[in-house]
C-alpha cells in the first residue's frame, strides 16, 4: 500500500477544507449561526480524513509487523 501517496492526496484534501473555512470566516455577510453551520461539516470532513490518515498507518504499519 502506498500510505504516502493516500497522505498525499487526503492532504490536499484538507488544505482545500481549510481554504473553504477560512472563506467562512472571512464572509462578513455570514452571522454567527450561518457561519456556524457552514463550519461543522468542514470541519468533521477534515476530522474524518485525518482518522483515515492515522488508520492507514496503522494497519500499514501493523502488516509490515506481521510479515
Amino acid at each position: 500500500m502506498n500510505v504516502e501517496m493516500i497522505e498525499s492526496k487526503i492532504g490536499e484534501i484538507v488544505a482545500e477544507l481549510e481554504r473553504e473555512a477560512m472563506e467562512v470566516i472571512g464572509d462578513e455577510k455570514l452571522d454567527k449561526k450561518q457561519t456556524n453551520l457552514r463550519m461543522k461539516p468542514l470541519t468533521s470532513t477534515k476530522q474524518i480524513l485525518l482518522n483515515a490518515i492515522d488508520s492507514i498507518k496503522m494497519v500499514d504499519r501493523l502488516s509490515k509487523e506481521n510479515m
